[in-house]
């Protein structure tokens, strides 16, 4: 005998219109807007077999979704109601804001700001950042940690004056790790264009 199908949601018109403008807008992201299909699919009446195989997706995640929702405050918005649980672990150390300003000191001509070393290691971009007050500890790590992932996505950082770029405006200096050659300030990983 077939599992029951699962009750339909039931939504109020505000709620759905949210979830409609959440599926149609660009700016949403990915996971939000196949959340909210998920629960626009339920308050159609289709099941979970259903609404999984209409949306691509397993069953399990759909069972998830409509769970959270129902077992979700009522009065708590419907973005709230599709967010991510609080992950575990400890909360970052540094901030976005830190982590920009070391990518900045990075870009930097350690000559040009009196440090007596004609390229960067991590160990000094480390203490640097600490004798300049933008952490008061880092390892070297860490340091390596934030260049090697920082390069690959934008910095969510602005400046007094708009967006901060390294090095002298829009100058694109470069950061290469291993060989090192004169006219690149050198960190460990890949070649890396420092203009973001």
């Amino acid at each position: 005998m077939p599992a029951p199908k699962a009750p339909p949601i039931e939504l109020t018109a505000e709620q759905a219109e949210v979830l409609n403008d959440l599926v149609r807008a660009h700016s949403t992201g990915q996971q939000l807007a196949e959340r909210a299909r998920i629960i626009l699919s339920a308050a159609a009446g289709k099941g979970i077999c259903e609404s999984a195989a209409e949306l691509g997706i397993w069953r399990k995640t759909v069972r998830q979704w409509r769970r959270r929702w129902e077992k979700a405050d009522a009065s708590s918005g419907v973005v709230e109601r599709l967010s991510d649980e609080p992950r575990s672990g400890a909360p970052s150390v540094f901030t976005a804001e830190q982590i920009c300003q070391i990518m900045a000191l990075a870009c930097e001509d350690p000559e040009r700001l009196d440090v007596p070393i004609s390229q960067w290691s991590q160990s000094e971009l480390a203490r640097q950042a600490v004798k300049r007050g933008i952490v008061k500890s880092i390892s070297h790590g860490s340091i390596g940690r934030f260049l090697k992932t920082g390069s690959d996505r934008r910095p969510a950082c602005s400046g007094r004056n708009g967006p901060r770029y390294c090095g002298a405006e829009g100058s694109g200096r470069r950061l290469f790790g291993g060989s090192l050659s004169p006219h690149k300030n050198v960190v460990h990983g890949r070649l890396r264009t420092c203009k973001w």
